[in-house]
């Protein structure tokens, strides 16, 4: 008993030291927000071995710099595209097809500045709400490529979906197009070591982003590559909510139902999503994609749909997106309308949000009524009253699960892509959207999201006054959390 207690108070000493250690790191060589430090000091203060296990996977954040440095140099080569146009816009040379353009160009010029978004005017867009949809029409796009299929996912699931896919990729590998396979190193955790090699073996090149220490485990939670994106032969590319497997065509006893929102993009806004896919595949897999730049198409006649690839993550001086989404709300005069699975708005985000519904703008968000995460869940549920008293409308989506990542704004402006309204995708996902100026794309999106809103439960504010006390603890907890969730 006596050397347990001895082997005991040794342990418990180097752990405070450990913690000590890491709460010096964090105040002196981290360049954190103050509210996620303090709960972290909190959390190694506390909770000595566990807070100390807890950092370890969603806390560690000093290799950032170093991890990066190579990342944020390839990206510096976009931004002399970028440049000319800014040039254009303020010296007022800039074409435009559509005048409404002019309208956007204080957000147009924000992107160029923040993201190298280059702005192409020349695109057309489909539209999936459904995984039925969106895998049919992927499948078709796959079938028909001549030169190279390139397609990088979050999450990829060895599954009946997911292994149809592979099948078709190896299928047109065989023929001698170019298939280069990309997929985050926790997402991909689904994806079966028999898929990959039957994927090389087809002359298929494979790439995780981040792949884990161990074999299915990984400790490092932050930095996923949450991007989904495939193009097929620089002609077309799919962007969007939907990862690949068999819940996201409603086939989960969990979720059921499946809501999500996707697009295909035909016309020089490809080029955008394919330097993204180049970037992004360089620094998985330590390699050059030969002839990458054979591979860009000029601007074409697909249509006059204006777009915005923008790109943010770790990586990121700016949260691009993150700033996109603000100028959307700050600019919105009639409505601004959210789908977003999860709701956990940073401090700006709030404020813009609460002050368009003050000033009487249209605010509508929709989140889900069933959590995939709990505590995301209740930190989500934490928010809504203030918005609330500031006039803002809540619903919760009833028909299964909604997954689906979109921002309307008035009459033509609108954002589909993979990041969620919350701190996580702002601040430590690889994320990328489209930012679109169309007036008939941002229609039909409404148009969605009021049938959307049909088979919604609102959440008033009596509703929300009138909730239980233990739902009160559990938002009260989850917010409390929120910063690092």
């Amino acid at each position: 008993m006596r050397i347990f207690m001895e082997n005991y108070f040794w342990i418990f000493g180097n752990l405070i030291w450990i913690n000590m250690l890491l709460a010096i790191l964090l105040i002196f060589f981290e360049r954190r927000n103050p509210t996620s430090t303090w709960l972290w000091i909190m959390a190694l203060t506390f909770l000595p071995g566990i807070g100390f296990i807890l950092y370890l996977f969603i806390g560690q954040d000093l290799s950032k710099k170093k991890m990066f440095k190579a990342k944020e140099e390839e990206d510096n080569c976009l931004r002399d595209l970028a440049a000319v146009q800014r040039w254009e816009i303020r010296e007022d040379k800039f074409y435009r097809k559509d005048p409404n353009f002019g309208k956007y160009d204080d957000l147009i010029e924000m992107h160029l500045m923040n993201s190298e978004a280059y702005f192409s005017q020349d695109n057309k867009v489909e539209l999936f709400y459904t995984g039925q949809e969106k895998f049919n029409a992927l499948l078709q796009s796959i079938s028909k490529a001549k030169k190279h299929i390139y397609i990088q996912y979050y999450i990829f699931k060895s599954d009946n979906i997911g292994n149809k896919i592979i099948d078709a990729l190896i299928e047109k590998a065989k023929e001698g197009v170019e298939v280069k396979f990309l997929v985050d190193g926790m997402g991909g955790r689904n994806l079966s070591k028999k898929a990959k090699e039957a994927m090389k073996d087809a002359g298929i090149d494979v790439a995780i982003f981040f792949p884990p220490f161990v074999p299915l485990l990984s400790i490092r939670i932050n930095y996923r590559n949450h991007r989904k994106i495939c193009i097929i032969d620089g002609k077309e590319a799919y962007i969007g909510g939907f990862n690949v497997g068999d819940e996201y065509l409603g086939r989960s006893k969990k979720f059921g139902n499946w809501r999500d929102t996707h697009i295909r993009i035909e016309g020089s806004a490809v080029n955008s999503l394919q330097w993204r896919f180049y970037l992004d595949w360089r620094f998985a897999s330590k390699e050059e994609i030969k002839g990458a730049q054979s591979y860009f198409y000029d601007e074409s006649d697909c249509g006059n749909v204006g777009i915005q690839i923008v790109s943010s993550g770790p990586d990121s001086k700016w949260p691009s997106i993150k700033d996109g989404y603000m100028k959307m709300i700050s600019k919105g005069k009639e409505k601004v309308y959210i789908e977003t699975p999860y709701f956990i708005p940073d401090d700006s985000i709030y404020e813009a949000l609460r002050l368009a519904a003050l000033s009487g703008v249209d605010v509508r968000v929709m989140i889900p009524n069933k959590p995939d995460h709990p505590f995301v869940y209740w930190a989500s549920m934490s928010y809504i009253g203030e918005l609330l008293e500031a006039g803002a409308k809540f619903y919760t989506y009833e028909r299964g699960f909604l997954h689906s990542k979109v921002v309307i704004a008035d009459d033509f402006v609108s954002s589909v892509g993979t990041a969620n309204l919350d701190i996580r995708s702002f601040k430590l996902n690889f994320e990328v959207n489209a930012f679109i100026y169309d007036e008939a794309t941002n229609l039909k999106l409404t148009d969605r999201f009021m049938d959307d809103l049909k088979v919604c439960r609102e959440i008033t504010l009596k509703d929300y006054r009138n909730r239980s006390n233990i739902v009160k603890i559990k938002e009260s907890v989850s917010r409390l959390l929120s910063p690092i969730l």
